[in-house]
């Protein structure tokens, strides 16, 4: 971790948000944002593709941590219908556990007074179902703002996440990819307070480190893309997601 710190740092990237999604890594989460308090902010959920294998006394000692550390985010969690329904459960009953999830995400949020981090990824043909389903969710949780993370959308649904939610996208490598038109389009286009920058990491490492295992300091790629869609300079890319991530997250001055 010392050296994600360093080489991050060296890219211009001086803070990440780690996410700790299942029981395996929110303590883990946890102590790293304890020994980097200056680097790391944490935050802490269940990810949607591991939502049948916890139990309610592991939701409730996550939302007993949620309650005990100051975690930037409720994050990340939502619903995924690529993957096919583990054994055991069929494809109605593994969504609606997702879905009940969800609620119960945006209700710890909402105690908290933090903000959520989406996920959301459907099969390819599947339209937009896996969205729409999160998207009803959001709606009836206003003021919890969410961020749907990793977006690929497109430009109306992006708009609708502003102006029904008040919520916002962020931008990863997928961005620098060659045939990501779509959201590229999209990052041309999105208002200044709108967007932010971020790698998904281990995955989705951008050009011209595509296929590495991928780092924070990545996001300095990802912004390098939006500033030439936009035509603007780093720099300015730069100052608005930092205020945009700040904001959002919760990060001291």
């Amino acid at each position: 971790m010392e050296d994600v710190r360093k080489q991050s740092r060296a890219l211009g990237v001086e803070r990440c948000i780690s996410q700790g999604t299942s029981p395996r890594d929110w303590e883990g989460t946890l102590k790293l944002a304890r020994e980097m308090p200056d680097f790391v902010s944490p935050c802490l959920a269940v990810h949607p593709s591991d939502c049948t294998e916890v139990d309610d006394a592991q939701w409730a000692r996550m939302q007993q941590l949620c309650r005990e550390n100051a975690i930037a985010a409720v994050g990340e969690t939502g619903l995924d219908y690529y993957w096919a329904a583990p054994d055991g459960w069929s494809e109605g009953d593994y969504h609606a556990r997702q879905k009940d999830f969800l609620v119960r995400h945006f209700e710890l949020a909402r105690e908290l007074g933090v903000n959520i981090s989406l996920h959301t990824r459907d099969k390819a043909g599947a339209g937009w179902l896996c969205f729409e389903d999160a998207f009803s969710i959001a709606k009836e949780f206003s003021g919890v703002r969410p961020v749907f993370h990793c977006f690929i959308g497109t430009q109306d649904q992006a708009r609708r996440i502003f102006d029904e939610l008040d919520g916002m996208i962020s931008f990863t490598g997928l961005i620098t990819f060659k045939k990501t038109e779509q959201v590229q389009a999209v990052a041309a286009w999105c208002p200044e307070d709108r967007f932010m920058v971020e790698t998904d990491s281990p995955f989705l490492s951008p050009e011209p480190h595509r296929g590495e295992c991928n780092i924070p300091g990545r996001t300095r790629y990802v912004a390098e893309k939006i500033a030439a869609l936009r035509g603007v300079s780093l720099d300015r890319i730069a100052e608005i997601t930092t205020v945009n991530a700040r904001r959002f997250f919760l990060i001291p001055e």
